[in-house]
């Protein structure tokens, strides 16, 4: 886990005053009836990805605001992505980004960057690179976070094969990429 710095305290109340209208939002608040990773939720897979996104901006004078809000929204999907009737087409790690940018569209006025991260998050399996640094720390982040959930997961209750499956698609996605 990245280690807070001693402002810790204010950083977590300008994190929380940052996406305070967000997630206040009450289809922001169905993300937590959605499992992401195991058995992190939704809401709490983007909060995470949203406060250490928003962290790494802001150490190093990025739009940690924007870096923000779009972490608490890039995955704004509200579906079991594990049941393939839930009425999508296609892959959901290819089709998500853009189902989450229509629906955060919907409920909240996005600047560019914004849009750029959300539609961007899953790079490079969605293939067109990222237009700014902070989407780029949104998409490293995610990973991060995924595998630290997973992890999480596998260690309190889960068995090899889930861990094995991640770090299979994990490698197979590294050795296509090459």
């Amino acid at each position: 886990m990245l280690l807070l710095e001693e402002n810790a305290k204010s950083n977590i109340e300008e994190f929380d005053l940052i996406i305070e209208d967000l997630i206040s939002n009450e289809t922001v608040q169905k993300m937590k009836n959605y499992k992401q990773h195991y058995d992190t939720s939704c809401f709490e897979h983007c909060k995470n990805v949203a406060f250490y996104s928003y962290l790494i901006c802001k150490k190093y004078h990025l739009d940690y605001v924007s870096v923000a809000r779009a972490g608490m929204l890039h995955d704004l999907f509200l579906y079991d992505w594990r049941k393939k009737e839930n009425g999508r087409v296609g892959l959901h790690a290819f089709t998500h980004p853009k189902t989450a940018l229509q629906n955060a569209s919907k409920l909240f006025s996005l600047n560019e960057k914004e849009t750029d991260i959300i539609l961007k998050h899953m790079w490079p399996v969605t293939l067109r690179f990222p237009k700014y640094a902070e989407s780029y720390v949104i998409t490293f982040v995610d990973k991060y976070c995924a595998i630290q959930e997973s992890i999480k997961a596998y260690k309190s209750k889960k068995g090899m094969q889930k861990l094995y499956r991640y770090a299979y698609v994990f490698l197979s996605m590294l050795v296509i990429l090459r």
